[in-house]
């Protein structure tokens, strides 16, 4: 035994001289040439081209070889690639690089970039697809569809791998890692509303699906999308656009000092934006917001990098609402007593499918942030992260879908009030450990938040919005504290990730309080066969909060119902000018949550889903590029009788895609299209939410000094619904409420103007 142990002594020795002897290790930060800020994931080769790294978040890479390469490669998408010969490999090297054009043949397959298999794809559309609102910035994500069916200023509906996500139930949204979805929000559990995002501050976005990502807590069922702000502007810029159905935006974005702050770590700016629209609808919306954003960085000393920033967004609006198919036209779709679809004459009075029918609905919103960061190189391969935030938020809705179904006297009007605080803290500390080229990251965090809703009412309310009574009122506090722990080894061409989620909720309602925990763990391997072709696999548990009323209620709803997913995907560029991302995946949930537009919420059952995930991205020139998404699902209730196993409103196929264009002389923009498949409108499939498929343009004339720009959406004026739900309605005049589709129209031809000056 004790030669085996003498033996075995002389073998690690030996090994460790191997590993140590004649080793060269490079390290360096890459920046921005104008910003002076870092950047991610820049990708750093030897001569031997297996020999490969990346930079992380702060523009930092260290990259170990057996011998001092004879030149080193630096490329970035966007950038212009820099070659340092060896004579400039020397000491801890700062490496600017210049931006330059999109550059498909730049992108790298590379096996450092860990989970971020999205990165090229969210890198690209940024980068060659103009965007001027919070809904573009949504749409760059494949596969992410959103609707509007209650006046512009309600958060969106999202619908995303099988989910009719409602307004973010399955859908883990945040901006600059504060959580943008709100937990048992008075209109639905993950209410996510972006509208506080002026689109012009957005540097990157990152976004992954499934329930594989251990930083991230509730929500992250369908998957997570995170938007990242600026540190820094590279100019200033006023911009005016104006359109039909009067249509007005004004916005800015102020650098505050000047290029020497930007040299010595120091940066501020601030943003602003005014928006007004009447929209299509007879029944002008009158649709207002204001935004304002201000963000500040400094370099404190070499390790430590403080952010600074705050935000304030308001909004109201008067709402067209829904309006039931037989309000419309003739010989539309219902369902019987019997559950059967049988066709049925208009309604007594008709209107157009822009009209109102009832002129109450609208509302109006605010929220208030400030975000502060502190990241901190602790030397020795140790970095730490701790970010505080507040929010302060109010929300008022009066909504009508049924009209008259359940009160024929005074109508359905609906009222929905909340004002609530939203404290916030994250903390991850990292320790990178070096072994020969192999690399393990370990990973541990921290993360609470503390909501506290107030002034909470739910009523029934007059057209004049007198009130009649309640139908649910009380204030809520809840709380949500996740710890995680997460390894990464890098070794040679595999990435190997497992990670384990705790997280702790309380929730109080009507001083009746109740708890429950969860644990989620979570696996992701990667191989990279070469610069050309890399596979993942993804496999986790991840769950959705309840709403704290159901929870305390107990009325056959689970706490923190999980979700068990997988996917196997892959990463190919079989030519050149061709980057392809496609995956088969799975998603198990215990319990879905159907959450109706009047507040109430109803168990669904356990569902299923599997489907395919399909990118493409194609550089034809070096100034026309085209695009393709193509995503299949099959969504079902797991524990159902044959024909009623659907689940409403859940698209089965859906893509997008279109042309951009890059000329030198300074003409860009794209032709878009978004499709969605007709899908079931209720769980027997008996009625049916149409597809569409519709055309966007937008063409820039860009210059140094300023910018003249046109969109048009819905090119081709195609004649579409926004959005589709059934309701059981009863309209004046009808001797009884029916039950049948109801719709929100799309937007028709609707073109834009835009004049913006850079300074």
């Amino acid at each position: 035994m004790k030669t085996f142990q003498r033996a075995w002594f002389c073998v690690v020795i030996i090994l460790t001289a191997q590993l140590t002897y004649a080793q060269t290790i490079i390290k360096g930060k890459v920046i921005d040439q104008i910003t002076s800020q870092p950047i991610e994931y820049a990708v750093i080769k030897t001569d031997a081209s297996f020999h490969t790294t990346i930079t992380d978040r702060s523009g930092n890479f260290k990259l170990i070889t057996s011998s001092k390469p004879s030149a080193l490669t630096i490329s970035c998408m966007g950038y212009v690639t820099r070659q340092i010969s060896a004579s400039g490999l020397t000491g801890n090297m700062l490496i600017a690089l210049n931006r330059g054009a999109i550059n498909l043949d730049e992108v790298q397959i590379s096996p450092k970039l860990n989970n971020a298999s999205f990165y090229t794809l969210s890198t690209l559309d940024l980068n060659l697809r103009p965007v001027n609102s919070s809904q573009d910035l949504m749409r760059l994500v494949p596969g992410l569809f959103i609707a509007q069916h209650m006046g512009g200023g309600k958060a969106e509906q999202i619908f995303v791998r099988g989910f009719d996500a409602d307004h973010g139930t399955d859908l883990n949204v945040s901006v600059d890692g504060m959580p943008v979805n709100m937990v048992s929000h008075i209109h639905g559990q993950g209410y996510a509303d972006l509208h506080f995002l002026i689109p012009e501050t957005v540097a990157t976005y990152d976004f992954g699906k499934g329930p594989y990502y251990t930083d991230k807590g509730d929500f992250t069922t369908a998957g997570y999308l995170n938007y990242t702000t600026k540190d820094a502007l590279d100019k200033s810029m006023i911009s005016v656009e104006g359109g039909q159905f009067n249509t007005f935006r004004v916005a800015g974005l102020i650098d505050l000092l000047g290029s020497k702050a930007k040299q010595n770590g120091e940066n501020a700016y601030i943003a602003g934006e005014y928006n007004y629209t009447d929209g299509a609808f007879k029944l002008p919306e009158q649709y207002k917001r204001a935004n304002l954003f201000g963000k500040y960085t400094k370099q404190l000393g070499a390790n430590n990098k403080l952010s600074l920033s705050a935000s304030t967004f308001s909004t109201s609006w008067i709402a067209s609402g829904e309006i039931p198919e037989r309000a419309v036209a003739a010989g539309t779709t219902a369902i019987d007593d019997n559950g059967d679809p049988v066709k049925i004459p208009a309604a007594p009075v008709t209107i157009d499918r822009f009209g109102t029918i009832d002129n109450a609905q609208g509302g109006k919103s605010t929220r208030v942030n400030a975000i502060a960061k502190l990241t901190t190189d602790l030397k020795n391969n140790w970095t730490m992260d701790n970010q505080l935030y507040y929010t302060h938020y109010t929300f008022l809705l009066h909504v009508n879908s049924t009209f008259f179904a359940k009160d024929s006297i005074n109508g359905d009007e609906r009222q929905q009030q909340e004002a609530r605080d939203l404290y916030g803290y994250n903390g991850k500390l990292n320790k990178h450990n070096y072994w020969g080229n192999n690399l393990l990251t370990s990973s541990i965090g921290l993360s609470t938040r503390f909501d506290r809703t107030y002034g909470r009412e739910y009523s029934n309310v007059t057209e004049q919005y007198q009130f009649l009574d309640d139908i649910s009122k009380g204030d809520i506090r809840q709380n949500n504290t996740g710890i995680y722990l997460d390894e990464t080894l890098e070794t040679g061409k595999w990435m190997f990730n497992a990670g384990l989620r705790f997280d702790y909720f309380n929730f109080n309602y009507r001083d009746t309080t109740k708890t429950n925990v969860i644990i989620s763990p979570k696996i992701n391997i990667q191989y990279t066969a070469n610069s050309t072709t890399q596979f993942y696999l993804k496999a986790g548990k991840g769950f959705h909060s309840n709403n704290a009323i159901a929870v305390v209620g107990n009325n056959g709803l689970q706490t923190l119902p999980a979700a068990y997913g997988m996917d196997l995907g892959l990463n190919w560029k079989p030519v050149p000018h061709l980057y392809i991302n496609a995956a088969l995946w799975y998603l198990y949930l215990q319990q879905e949550f159907v959450y109706t537009d009047d507040g109430d919420i109803a168990p669904g059952g356990k569902t299923r889903r599997e489907g395919i995930d399909f990118s493409a991205r194609y550089q034809f020139t070096n100034w026309l590029f085209t695009d393709m998404n193509v995503n299949i699902a099959r969504s079902r209730l797991v524990d159902s009788v044959a024909g009623h196993g659907y689940l409403a409103l859940a698209p089965p196929f859906t893509s997008t895609g279109g042309l951009d264009f890059k000329l030198n002389n300074g003409i860009n923009g794209g032709l878009s299209y978004r499709y969605m498949h007709s899908r079931p409108g209720n769980n027997t499939n008996t009625l049916i939410a149409d597809g569409y498929y519709v055309t966007d343009l937008k063409v820039n004339y860009t210059k140094k000094r300023y910018e003249l720009g046109l969109s048009i959406e819905n090119l081709f004026n195609t004649k579409w619904n926004e959005f589709e739900a059934e309701e059981v309605s009863r309209l004046k005049g009808e001797p009884a409420p029916i039950d049948q589709m109801s719709f929100t129209p799309g937007t028709p031809f609707f073109a834009k103007l835009r004049v913006a000056l850079f300074f």
